[in-house]
C-alpha cells in the first residue's frame, strides 16, 4: 500500500492556487484543452457520452468530480484502484465502470506526470489499464508506443467484461497490444495512430527490440 499512500500525496494538489481558474463560476471548473485537435470527450462518440452521463456509476460516483477540489486526484484514484474489470458496453449498452472513469479523465485531463504515475502503479494493474487506455486516446503517436511498448511483456491477467455482460480473461501484453493495433477497444474507435515502421521510417522510432533479442544480448554479455 505504500505505493498507493505516494499516489494520495501526489494527486492531493490544491488547484485553487492557480490564477487562471475562475473560482466563482462552477461551471467552469476545468481548462479545456484541445486534444488531436477536438474537446478530449469527444474522443467518445456521442452516443456512448449519453449512456455514461446517464449511468447510475457516474452520476453517483464521477459526476460531482471536479479539478479545482483540493482532493479531486485522490478521488480519482480511489475509485480507479476498485474497479474489477476492463471493458466497454455490456447487455442493453450499459457502460462499465472502466468506461465511465475512462470518460471523466477526459473531461479532467490530468497532467502528464499524474497519468504515467497511474500507468507505473504496479500494484493496481486496473488503474494501469485504465491509464493505457488514457494515453492512447490523448497522447501522440510517438509517445504512445514508447511509453505503452514496455507493457507487451507484462503478462499479468485482467478480467474483461463482454457485450454480453459475462466475464473473462486478458492480459495486460494483449490489451496494449490491441490499443497500439486496432481501431477500436473497449468499444471506442481510436484516434489513427501510424504503424510503427511508418514512424521508425521517418527516425521518430528507433527499431523495436523484442523480449528474446535483450535476453540473447544479456547472455552476450
Amino acid at each position: 500500500m505504500r505505493h498507493y499512500s505516494r499516489l494520495r500525496r501526489l494527486y492531493t494538489i490544491d488547484y485553487t492556487g492557480d490564477n487562471n481558474i475562475d473560482k466563482s463560476d462552477n461551471n467552469k471548473n476545468y481548462i479545456e484543452q484541445s486534444v488531436h485537435s477536438m474537446n478530449p470527450t469527444n474522443l467518445i462518440e456521442k452516443i456512448i457520452r449519453e449512456r455514461v452521463l446517464e449511468c447510475r456509476y457516474y452520476k453517483e460516483m464521477c459526476f460531482g468530480l471536479t479539478v479545482i477540489n483540493r482532493y479531486i486526484a485522490a478521488t480519482i484514484c480511489d475509485r480507479a484502484v476498485r474497479l474489477k474489470c476492463i471493458g466497454g458496453q455490456y447487455l442493453n449498452q450499459r457502460p462499465t465502470e472502466f468506461l465511465c472513469l475512462a470518460f471523466k479523465l477526459l473531461q479532467l485531463q490530468p497532467e502528464k506526470e499524474i497519468v504515467l504515475e497511474y500507468l507505473y502503479a504496479r500494484d493496481f494493474k486496473y488503474l494501469q489499464a485504465l491509464a493505457a487506455f488514457y494515453i492512447r486516446l490523448t497522447f501522440p503517436a510517438k509517445e504512445c508506443y514508447i511509453i505503452l511498448e514496455p507493457f507487451l511483456s507484462d503478462y499479468r491477467k485482467l478480467r474483461i467484461r463482454y457485450s454480453t455482460g459475462s466475464y473473462g480473461l486478458t492480459y495486460i501484453d494483449e490489451f496494449i497490444d490491441h490499443l497500439l493495433n486496432e481501431e477500436r477497444v473497449c468499444d471506442i474507435a481510436l484516434p489513427r495512430l501510424p504503424t510503427r515502421f511508418i514512424l521508425e521510417e521517418m527516425d521518430e522510432l528507433e527499431p523495436r527490440k523484442s523480449a528474446m533479442e535483450d535476453e540473447l544480448e544479456n547472455e552476450e554479455n
